[in-house]
């Protein structure tokens, strides 16, 4: 039993440094998501700018994106010029205005442009939770039937819309 004790520290560490080499393995970004061939959650969420509330059947009809933004975020107003362009080439883009004041939100994008079709309002961030949303920006794509096909985690810009995102937009895909 004393030897065991002896290299008990020896062991702690290195069981410590095997944890630690694993994590710095893994990709932030790749974070799975439980709602990829579902659905998406029931909501009743306002639409920003109006008194209309939607609800996910008004999302269907064709592919889209759903992009969680919000004014706080640093990373949304980084990847926002390229959402910009993505909108004007006809790509459908729904955006999720995620736990922010609806009025500064209104104001972001009456200063820096609107590439949403329409924005919801998840001040509470109760449609964010049950799509599984970790933090802004994330990106889903639906097809017309609403279900959920792809979600990437960080900024939208040209190597991640050709790489992850546009292949469901292509032909036949969704």
């Amino acid at each position: 039993m004393q030897p065991f004790k002896r290299f008990a520290p020896l062991i702690a560490f290195l069981a410590l440094v095997v944890l630690l080499v694993r994590g710095l393995a893994l990709d932030p970004m790749d974070l799975p998501s439980a709602r990829i061939g579902d659905p998406l959650p029931d909501f009743v969420l306002p639409v920003l700018g109006n008194d209309a509330m939607r609800t996910p059947d008004g999302w269907q009809g064709k592919p889209a994106l759903i992009n969680v933004w919000a004014t706080w975020c640093f990373s949304c107003r980084v990847e926002h010029p390229y959402l910009l362009d993505l909108a004007k080439t006809g790509v459908t883009i729904y955006g999720l205005n995620y736990k922010d004041d609806p009025q500064k939100a209104e104001k972001w994008l009456d200063d820096l442009g609107n590439p949403y079709a329409e924005t919801v309002v998840d001040v509470k961030g109760t449609f964010g939770l049950d799509l599984g949303v970790y933090g802004a920006p994330e990106t889903y794509v639906i097809d017309a039937q609403g279900i959920v096909q792809h979600r990437h985690v960080g900024v939208v810009d040209e190597t991640v819309w050709r790489e992850q995102l546009a292949p469901y937009f292509e032909e036949g895909e969704i």
